[in-house]
C-alpha cells in the first residue's frame, strides 16, 4: 500500500510514517520544515526515515495548491494520513493568519487531491481542543462542539466540517482523529513535558499555569500510533442508523467517522510534574501562574467508540511514558 503522510517531519507524523514503513508500506512523506520550532529536530526525524527504501520525501507547503496537485498526480497514494498543520493553541491567538493558510487552505488542497486521485481513505488529525467550552467529562464524539476557545481549535473543527462535506458530496471515506495531549520521544519542544525536562535539568524554574490544577489526558506516542495505523485500515462506512432528525456528530449517512484518541485517564498537572521529577531525580522550581487565554482546565477522552470499532485501548502509564521520554531526551541532547 502507498500512503501519503503529511507532516512526516513532525512529532506524530514521523512516528506514524516509521510504523507504516516497518510493516512494509510505501510512504510518501510531505513536510515544509517550517521554523515554528527547531528545524534541526525535524531534520533529525527525517534522517531516521530516509534510509528506508520505500520512503520518499517531498518538501512542499500545504497551502501551495500547485505543489499539492503535482504531488498527488505523481505519487497517486492509495491512502492519506494528514497530520501536517500549524499547531499550538497559544500561538494561534496572535497569529491566526498562519493557521488559516495551513489548516484551512492547506486542508482544502489535501481534500481536493484525495478527491481527484480517488484515494481509498483519508485519515486526518483533529484535536481535543475542539471541545472548547464543554464541561461534561469525559468528552465524547457524540457531543456538540460548537464553542471553541482558540482559533487553532476553530480550524480543527472546520476541518471536521470540510471533511464531512467531501465524504457526502464525493463519497470520500474520511476519518477524523481527536488527539489528546500526545507526548513521548521525539516530541515537540513547545509542549509542556519538553519544556519541563529542559528547565529542570538546567535548574531553571518551570511555569505552572492554572496553579497546577490542570488535568490532561496525556497519551503516549506509541499508543497514538497504534490507533492511527489501525484506523488507516478501517475504512468508514455510512451509518445506516444515522438520522437527520437527531444528527450524531460522530457519524453520518456518508462514509465519515470521528474518534477520540486519548488515555482515558486524566492526570493533574502537579502529578505529571511529580512523575517528571521522579524520572529525573531532581526537584523542579515552580512558578505558579493563572490559566492562560485559550486553555481549558481539563481534557478527558471517552474512547468507547474507538474500542468498539478497532478494538484499541491505550496501555502506557504516565511513569513509563515519561521515563522513556527522559531517556530519549538525555540521549539526543547528551544530558546524562
Amino acid at each position: 500500500m502507498k500512503v501519503l503522510v503529511t507532516g512526516a517531519a513532525g512529532f506524530i507524523g514521523y512516528h506514524v510514517a516509521r510504523s507504516l514503513l516497518d510493516r512494509g508500506d510505501t510512504v510518501i512523506g510531505l513536510d515544509n520544515l517550517n521554523p515554528y520550532y527547531d528545524v534541526k529536530l525535524k531534520e533529525a526525524r527525517l534522517a531516521k526515515l530516509e534510509p528506508h527504501n520505500h520512503f520518499a520525501f517531498v518538501r512542499a507547503d500545504l497551502a501551495d495548491e500547485t505543489s499539492i496537485d503535482n504531488l498527488f498526480a505523481e505519487h497517486r497514494p492509495d491512502r492519506v494520513v494528514h497530520l501536517a498543520a500549524q499547531a499550538g493553541v497559544r500561538y494561534s491567538i496572535d497569529h491566526p493568519g498562519i493557521y488559516a493558510q495551513s489548516n484551512l487552505v492547506g486542508f482544502l488542497n489535501i481534500l481536493e487531491g484525495c478527491r481527484h486521485s480517488a484515494v481509498e481513505h483519508l485519515v486526518f488529525g483533529s484535536s481535543s481542543s475542539v471541545y472548547g467550552a464543554n464541561t461534561r467529562a469525559p468528552f465524547g464524539v457524540h457531543q456538540n462542539v460548537d464553542h471553541p476557545l482558540s482559533f487553532y481549535a476553530a480550524t480543527k473543527k472546520s476541518n471536521e466540517l470540510m471533511a464531512h462535506t467531501y465524504a457526502h458530496l464525493y463519497r470520500l471515506p474520511t476519518t477524523g482523529l481527536r488527539f489528546f495531549t500526545v507526548y513521548g520521544p521525539w516530541g515537540r519542544p513547545d509542549m509542556a513535558l519538553f519544556k519541563f525536562v529542559k528547565n529542570i535539568l538546567a535548574d531553571e524554574p518551570i511555569d505552572v499555569f492554572n496553579e497546577g490544577h490542570h488535568a490532561r489526558d496525556f497519551t503516549y506516542i506509541d499508543d497514538i500510533v497504534e490507533a492511527v495505523v489501525r484506523v488507516v485500515d478501517h475504512k468508514p462506512q455510512p451509518d445506516p442508523h444515522w438520522s437527520g432528525d437527531m444528527p450524531d456528530p460522530s457519524s453520518s449517512s456518508a462514509p465519515y467517522r470521528l474518534y477520540n484518541i486519548g488515555n482515558h485517564n486524566p492526570v493533574q498537572l502537579l502529578d505529571f510534574i511529580a512523575a517528571i521529577e521522579k524520572a529525573l531525580g531532581r526537584t523542579a522550581k515552580k512558578r505558579f501562574l493563572p490559566l492562560q487565554p485559550g486553555d481549558v482546565p481539563i481534557t478527558y477522552a471517552d474512547i468507547d467508540d474507538l474500542d468498539r470499532d478497532i478494538g484499541f485501548r491505550p496501555k502506557t502509564s504516565i511513569d513509563e511514558g515519561i521515563s522513556r521520554f527522559v531517556e530519549w531526551y538525555r540521549s539526543y541532547y547528551g544530558r546524562g
